[in-house]
């Protein structure tokens, strides 16, 4: 069943096997596929989403509105719509890359480490939001500006996936 398998892959990041989601998230994290996505109302604000205490790693940190990770031979706007469902109870549309080269390694207090090729995307709502509480806890919409002088004062507060995608972010993502 390949519900749960990540991708692995190589610096390159050419594919070169499977693993379950569960075995791979360790001290020893593999180099794996994964993907974020900002969300942006009409207002032009992008969503922030608070990790919910439940989750194993950056437990009750702000973050994207949610991350996910492509399983294998699935295309990757399919994972970020099936993501946006299971994560945030909602449809997307206008699915667009915003940082196609993203990667990052990060290791939690706890240890583990994310270490992740992981191309940006940004899109639009579609419906209300209906999170899972097993994923999020808390979400908010912000002006960009106010969550780059947010994150500038407590990146501590922010998933490190975040305050890392924020340096590159374009000045204007949503024109």
């Amino acid at each position: 069943m390949t519900d749960d398998l990540v991708v692995l892959v190589d610096t390159d990041g050419t594919p070169i096997g499977s693993a379950p989601r569960d075995s791979v998230h360790t001290t020893d994290t593999p180099l794996h596929l994964a993907f974020s996505c900002h969300l942006v109302d009409n207002r032009g604000r992008m969503l922030l989403t608070r990790r919910a205490l439940t989750k194993v790693t950056w437990p009750g940190v702000w973050t994207n509105a949610f991350c996910g990770h492509p399983r294998p031979d699935e295309l990757n706007v399919d994972a970020v719509r099936r993501r946006a469902r299971q994560e945030l109870g909602v449809e997307i549309r206008g699915i667009r890359p915003l940082i196609p080269e993203f990667r990052y390694r990060a290791v939690d207090a706890s240890g583990v480490v994310e270490q992740e090729i992981c191309p940006v995307f940004i899109a639009e709502i579609d419906g209300e939001l209906n999170p899972n509480p097993d994923e999020v806890m808390e979400w908010a919409w912000a002006d960009v500006a106010e969550v780059r002088r947010a994150v500038t004062s407590t990146p501590f507060v922010f998933s490190p996936w975040l305050v890392e995608q924020l340096k590159q972010w374009p000045r204007d993502p949503v024109g």
